[in-house]
């Protein structure tokens, strides 16, 4: 028997109640209305899909732990995946859909990447194909300054599309938003805007394990990026060099790697954390970034790791995607150090900043299959989490 509405909106404030939120902190979080969130709790609105994942991603849980076997997301993704495809299909050739409001257009192409940063990739997915054909429309029917900025709306649009494409494996469509974006930036004629599309770019070397052609890749877009005399610029380049020293971690160059990061750790330091072209950069960002390297370069380097996260972890003012990544770094780092208690703490945490994100993260199952085959059977704990994530 499927649950009452009552149920849910119970679990939900209760939940809300221990984390110590407001209805309204609840509502902000979760991008919802207050009204829509008293609905929920007293029952008188049984949630859709959508709400019920957003108020859990804001909540730091699973949706399952609202809605016993509920797995929405995932349907949602691989559901809205064609019509995506089937929006960008003939990306240059001007579609017959009416052009929108260029304010109305980019009102929603800010929502959306807000649902980006907050790896609430069910949102993401099913407002993306409305939002790219609308980004279409408007870039072909635009002219002059305001085609340009219809150009820098749509390279948001796709870039937030893959998002949703990269994190479901769906590879190819990635690549394909990705040379979306790549062409958008160039009709926009927007230096940051083309180092974004680069930084980006790095997903689809990832993806095909060309780690050497992703280095020379961005060490072209470095040399070729905007003069870092603002702050966005300075952001621009430091990003580049931070995904840089990840790509160089993984080849095994550990010069090379110490190389970017020192580069970035300059430029981080000349502004603050923030979100400078859909990408999160600054001090904290490069301190995770120097986590991310050291587990890219391996086993023996865990050190590295250990000695950033010695008096610090990530604030939680940066993006819940950058967050999560970290700690699911950090436990994989903790496994190869033997510190098999903290790795599942540390995917834990991850799980209650960004649950989707780490349920996708093909790092966060290896390590907690792996936890799993090292450390008792029986470990309810782990054992709950390792069927939740799809590794046993």
């Amino acid at each position: 028997m499927s649950e009452q509405p009552h149920q849910i909106g119970q679990r939900i404030a209760t939940r809300r109640r221990a984390r110590r939120l407001t209805q309204t902190q609840l509502a902000a979080a979760a991008y919802l209305s207050v009204a829509t969130i008293r609905a929920i709790e007293r029952g008188a609105r049984r949630p859709s899909d959508m709400a019920l994942e957003t108020i859990a991603a804001a909540l730091g849980v699973d949706p399952s732990a609202l809605l016993e076997g509920h797995v929405g997301t995932e349907r949602r993704v691989r559901a809205a995946l064609p019509e995506i495809s089937s929006s960008i299909a003939g990306y240059d050739i001007p579609p017959d859909s009416p052009m929108p409001p260029l304010g109305q257009l980019a009102t929603a192409v800010t929502g959306a990447e807000s649902w980006r940063l907050a790896a609430q990739y069910g949102r993401v997915a099913q407002s993306a194909p409305t939002l790219l054909t609308g980004a279409l429309a408007a870039f072909h029917a635009a002219d002059g300054r305001e085609r340009r900025y219809a150009a820098r709306l749509l390279a948001s649009a796709a870039r937030t599309a893959d998002a949703a494409a990269y994190k479901y494996g769906a590879h190819d469509l990635s690549a394909r938003l990705i040379d979306l974006m790549r062409w958008a930036s160039a009709q926009a004629d927007d230096p940051l805007l083309e180092a974004s599309a680069s930084y980006v770019r790095t997903e689809t070397f990832f993806a095909a394990g060309a780690h050497r052609t992703g280095l020379k890749a961005l060490e072209l877009a470095v040399d070729q990026g905007p003069v870092a005399t603002t702050p966005q610029s300075i952001a621009a380049l430091g990003a580049l060099h931070m995904r840089a020293a990840v790509v160089a971690g993984r080849l095994g160059d550990s010069d090379a790697a110490d190389v970017h990061l020192d580069e970035a750790r300059s430029l981080g330091d000349q502004v603050p954390e923030g979100i400078y072209v859909g990408t999160a950069f600054g001090p904290e960002s490069v301190r995770i970034h120097e986590v991310s390297v050291a587990v890219s370069l391996g086993g023996d380097h865990v050190g590295r790791a250990f000695d950033v996260v010695h008096e610090w972890t990530p604030p939680k003012d940066l993006p819940a995607e950058r967050r999560s990544g970290f700690w699911i770094e950090l436990a994989r780092a903790q496994l190869w150090g033997n510190r098999r208690e903290d790795a599942h703490e540390s995917l834990k945490v991850a799980r209650r900043i960004a649950p989707l994100h780490t349920r996708e993260h093909p790092w966060a199952r290896e390590t907690v299959a792996t936890l799993r085959r090292l450390r008792r059977a029986d470990d309810e704990s782990l054992t709950s989490l390792a069927e939740w994530i799809g590794a046993i």
